[in-house]
C-alpha cells in the first residue's frame, strides 16, 4: 500500500466533508490548506484563517459566518470593538470580497496522491470529478454494508434519533432499502424474476448536507414541503422546487428528498407547522436530506445475461420512459476547449435543455447529443432540477472528459404517450363513492356571518384560489383588512374557505367569477357569508409557523396579504365534497414496479387514513411521467375507491396492473418556505 493510500485508509467517509475534503464536524467551518500567505484583510479575526462566507458587521469588521454565529450565541458584542451586535444586523460581504476569497490558491487535502493545487472555488468539483483519493474513499464506503433506510429516515412514531445514532462516528451516507416500513406500501421496490426485466435490487439512497443562505430575512428558499408527524406521511418531504428560486439555482435538492434535519435539529417527530418555522429561519439554513438515487443493479444469475443500464437515472432502453436515457462522453483535446453547446431552460418544465449545437463544435462533430435533449446529469451531478448556469459551471470545472446523461424524447414509439399528455389535465369533483373522512387530527367547521352594512362599505377581504388556478383550489381568504365590516365582526379569519354569499354558491367558481359575485352581493344592504374553517389538533403550532398562519394578526402589509398562502396541512381538513380530482395514467411495458411508495390505509391506532404518495423513485414510470407529486392523495385505482382499504387490499391491486394503471388523485400545494 502506498503512503497516500495509507493516509486515506484511516479516514471515515462519513466524517469527510464533501465540500472541502477534510474531516470536521458538520457545524464547523470548512478547512483548507493554503500554500501561500493570505492578505490580513481577508483573514477572520476570530479563527485567524482566511474568511469563509464572510459577513460584515455594522461597525465595519468582517468575520466568517460560522465563527460570528458561534460567538454571538454567547456574547452580544463585536469581538474587535465590543460594540453591541446581533447576527441579524450583519450582511454578507460584497461580491468583490467573495470573489477574492474564491480565487485563493489551495492544495487538495490529498495532495500527496493527486499533486493538485487550484482556486478555492474549484476544490469541490476537483474532489468529486478528478481526485483519485477522494473517489477511492467514496467507492470503499459504497461497498460496505449499511443499515436500512428505516434506521436513518426517522419514520413516524420513532421519535428523535438517539444521541448515539445521531453522533455515531460512521453514520452511513448511502443506504440500500431492503424492507418497507409496516404500513408502507412499496410498489416501487418490487423485484421480478422475469427474464426480460432489468436486473435491479434495492433502492440506493444517500444522505447529504445542503446549505442555503438567505441574504434577506424574508427571502424564500423556493421549496414546497409536505408531511410531518401530525400527518400520515410522517416525514418532511420536498414536494416541489419553485422555478428560478434559490433552491433551483443551487440545484442539489429535488422533489422527493426527505428533510431529516434543519440546522442540526431533527425533524423526525415534529409537526408540519414547526418544520415550516424551522425552515423559515433567517440567514443560513443547513439541511440534512435523504435523497433517492434510483435502483442499484444486482448481479446476474448464472443463466441470465445482464441488461445494460443507462445510468442511475433510469434504464437506457426502458420502454416505459417518455423517451430514452442516453450516456454521452465528450473528450476535449485540452481542458479549455469549448463543447459548442447552447443550454436553456423551459417555461413549462424544470431542468436544463440543449437548445443548439454550434456548427463545427465538439458536440456537433461527435453527433450523439441532439437539440431538445434534456440534461439529467453531467459528470455524475444531478441536473434534473438544475439551471443552465450550474451546468455551465460543471462543464467549465471538468477535465478533458465530460460525461452527459440525457433524456431524449422518442420519435416513433413514444408518439402515443406524447399525445396522451398533450391535453390540459381534466379535473372533476370528487365522486360520492370516493368520499372519506379527513386524516386523524384534522377536521372542519362551518361559520356564518350575517350583518347589515352601508351599500358602499367594503367587506374588507382579499381572496385567492379559484377552480382555474393550478391546483384547482377553492376560493379562500388571504386577509381581513381593518377597514372592512368583516374585521369588526371578528368571525371571519385568514385561511377560511368561502362557501356562499347571500345564497350564491362560491365553491365551484374561478377566481374572476368569485370576485364578481362578491362585489355584486357586497353592494346589498344585508350580507350573509358562509365559510368553512379547517382545524388541526395542533392549531397553536400552526400559529407559530413563522407568522404564516396566525389568524389573530390583522395589520398586514398589503403585499403580504396578496402573497400569503396556507400551509399544506390546512387543506387536509377540507371535506371531501370540496375536493377536485384528476386521473393520472401510468404505462410501462415490463414487470418493473411503478416507481412510487404510499402510506396510509386502515390502522388500528389511527383508524382509516387516506393513502398518500410518499416517495417517487428516479428512473421509474412515475418519475418520468412527472405528474405525480409527493403528498398527493390517491382516492381511486382504476376507478375503484381506496376508501376503506387497508394495505393488504391495495398491494395486490397495484401489483396486478401489469402495463397500465389509472390513479385518481387529489393534489394540494405544499407549504412554501
Amino acid at each position: 500500500m502506498s503512503t497516500a493510500e495509507t493516509k486515506t485508509a484511516g479516514l471515515s467517509w462519513a466524517r469527510v466533508c464533501k465540500e472541502c475534503g477534510q474531516q470536521h464536524e458538520g457545524q464547523d467551518s470548512h478547512l483548507y490548506e493554503y500554500p501561500d500567505d493570505v492578505d490580513d484583510e481577508l483573514v477572520c479575526h476570530i479563527c485567524l484563517q482566511p474568511l469563509i462566507r464572510p459577513m460584515d458587521t455594522p461597525c465595519g469588521h468582517t468575520y466568517c459566518f460560522e465563527c460570528l454565529g458561534s460567538f454571538l450565541k454567547e456574547k452580544d458584542f463585536c469581538p474587535v470593538d465590543r460594540q453591541r451586535l446581533q447576527l441579524h444586523q450583519c450582511r454578507p460581504s460584497t461580491l468583490l470580497v467573495r470573489n477574492l476569497l474564491d480565487k485563493l490558491a489551495v492544495m487538495c487535502p490529498y495532495y500527496a496522491e493527486c499533486q493538485q493545487q487550484m482556486q478555492r472555488c474549484e476544490l469541490q468539483p476537483h474532489l468529486h470529478n478528478r481526485c483519485p483519493a477522494f473517489r477511492r474513499l467514496r467507492e470503499e464506503a459504497e461497498k460496505r454494508k449499511r443499515p436500512s433506510w428505516n434506521e436513518l429516515k426517522g419514520r413516524k412514531g420513532d421519535g428523535d434519533l438517539s444521541a448515539d445514532a445521531k453522533h455515531s462516528e460512521t453514520p452511513p451516507r448511502s443506504t440500500a432499502r431492503d424492507l418497507p416500513d409496516p404500513g408502507l406500501i412499496n410498489p416501487a421496490y418490487e423485484e421480478s424474476e422475469d427474464d426480460n426485466t432489468p436486473l435491479r435490487s434495492s433502492l440506493v439512497s444517500e444522505s447529504n448536507v445542503v446549505e442555503l443562505f438567505r441574504e434577506e430575512a424574508d427571502e424564500e428558499l423556493g421549496l414546497r414541503i409536505v408531511g410531518g408527524k401530525d400527518t400520515p406521511l410522517g416525514n418532511i418531504v420536498i414536494q416541489e422546487i419553485v422555478r428560478d428560486s434559490q433552491a433551483a439555482r443551487d440545484g442539489r435538492l429535488a422533489p422527493g428528498d426527505h428533510i431529516l434535519e434543519v440546522n442540526d435539529i431533527s425533524l423526525a417527530s415534529v409537526p408540519h407547522a414547526r418544520a415550516v418555522a424551522a425552515l423559515r429561519q433567517p440567514s443560513l439554513v443547513r439541511l440534512t436530506v435523504m435523497q433517492e438515487k434510483g435502483f442499484k443493479p444486482r448481479e446476474a444469475r448464472p443463466d441470465q445475461h445482464p441488461v445494460p443500464s443507462g445510468s442511475g437515472h433510469g434504464n437506457a432502453a426502458s420502454a416505459h420512459n417518455p423517451g430514452t436515457v442516453l450516456q454521452v462522453t465528450l473528450t476535449k483535446s485540452q481542458r479549455s476547449e469549448p463543447l459548442g453547446i447552447k443550454l436553456i431552460r423551459k417555461s413549462d418544465e424544470s431542468g436544463v435543455f440543449i437548445l443548439d449545437l454550434l456548427s463545427g463544435g465538439l458536440a456537433a462533430k461527435d453527433g450523439k447529443l441532439k437539440n431538445s435533449d434534456k440534461v439529467l446529469a453531467i459528470n455524475g451531478q444531478d441536473l434534473r432540477h438544475g439551471t443552465p448556469e450550474s451546468a455551465a459551471q460543471i462543464i467549465q470545472a471538468s477535465e478533458v472528459r465530460v460525461n452527459f446523461v440525457v433524456l431524449r424524447q422518442g420519435e416513433t414509439q413514444d408518439e402515443g404517450r406524447a399525445a396522451r399528455r398533450v391535453p390540459e389535465p381534466q379535473y372533476f369533483r370528487r365522486r360520492s363513492t370516493y368520499m372519506k373522512d379527513p386524516p386523524g387530527g384534522f377536521s372542519s367547521q362551518e361559520k356564518t356571518v350575517s350583518l347589515k352594512k352601508e351599500p358602499r362599505l367594503s367587506l374588507g377581504i382579499t381572496i385567492a384560489g379559484g377552480r382555474d388556478c393550478r391546483s384547482r383550489l377553492p376560493v379562500y381568504i388571504t386577509s381581513v383588512q381593518p377597514v372592512g365590516c368583516l374585521h369588526r365582526d371578528g368571525t371571519i379569519k385568514r385561511g377560511d374557505v368561502l362557501l356562499s354569499i347571500n345564497g350564491v354558491d362560491l365553491t365551484q367558481l374561478t377566481y374572476s367569477e368569485a370576485v364578481s359575485a362578491l362585489k355584486a352581493q357586497a353592494a346589498q344592504p344585508q350580507v350573509a357569508l358562509r365559510v368553512i374553517q379547517t382545524i388541526s389538533e395542533d392549531s397553536q403550532e400552526d400559529a407559530d409557523a413563522g407568522g404564516g398562519d396566525r389568524s389573530d394578526i390583522t395589520e398586514d402589509k398589503r403585499e403580504d396579504a396578496f402573497n400569503w398562502t396556507p400551509l399544506w396541512t390546512r387543506w387536509l381538513g377540507l371535506p371531501s365534497h370540496m375536493h377536485w380530482c384528476r386521473d393520472i395514467v401510468l404505462q410501462k411495458s415490463n414487470n418493473e414496479s411503478w416507481g412510487f411508495s404510499i402510506v396510509g390505509g386502515y390502522e388500528e391506532t389511527h383508524g382509516q387514513q387516506p393513502f398518500f404518495i410518499k416517495t417517487i423513485v428516479p428512473g421509474t414510470p412515475a418519475h418520468f411521467d412527472g405528474r405525480l407529486k409527493c403528498g398527493d392523495e390517491i382516492v381511486a385505482v382504476n376507478g375503484a375507491t381506496t376508501v376503506g382499504m387497508n394495505n393488504s387490499s391495495l398491494i395486490p391491486m397495484l401489483k396486478l396492473q401489469k402495463n397500465k394503471v389509472t390513479l385518481t388523485v387529489v393534489c394540494w400545494p405544499g407549504s412554501l418556505v
